[in-house]
């Protein structure tokens, strides 16, 4: 039996919940309802309080996030000096590429704003899905890049100003 063929009834209310979340989040606008379901298996909702990091620079990257509400600052550090934030981010928007990319290992610090909710889904995971459907690996790639891209994008902005 498939995704697409479960009966709502042998779902649970967390499930069900959980699958509606990941259905209608911006990030995976589209994608089949095949592959929200492996998605679904992949994930837990989470909260964060303000000031809470959800990731280091440099440390594994081995999942990432739709966050639902609050905001979350990307962050760098300047040798010995305070942090830089490099971006703000919030709901509709997805948390974390690195886990898709090797080595694997965060290229920014999270650290929240406001309490924020998020969908975490467990990349590892997801990676040894995207091995064996690589339709799947197909899409969420695409969807990475373009985060990948939106990134690089505000931060060559902020570069501009900067240097003006």
């Amino acid at each position: 039996m498939n995704a697409e063929t479960v009966p709502p009834a042998a779902l649970t209310a967390t499930t069900a919940i959980l699958e509606h979340s990941v259905a209608s989040h911006p990030f995976l606008h589209g994608l089949k309802p095949g592959h929200q379901h492996l998605l679904v298996e992949s994930a837990i909702r989470m909260e964060y309080p303000a000031g809470k990091f959800i990731f280091h620079e440099g440390e594994p990257a081995n999942r990432f996030y739709l966050i639902e509400s609050g905001r979350v600052a990307l962050e760098s550090h300047l040798r010995d000096g305070p942090p830089v934030e490099v971006q703000v981010i919030g709901p509709g928007e997805a948390l974390g590429w690195s886990w898709l990319f090797p080595p694997c290992h965060w290229n920014f610090d999270a650290r929240v704003l406001e309490p924020t909710t998020v969908i975490f889904f467990y990349g590892s995971r997801l990676r040894v899905q995207c091995e064996l459907d690589h339709e799947l690996g197909y899409e969420l790639m695409k969807r990475m890049a373009q985060v990948v891209i939106q990134r690089l994008q505000h931060t060559r902005r902020q570069l501009l100003e900067v240097s003006r």
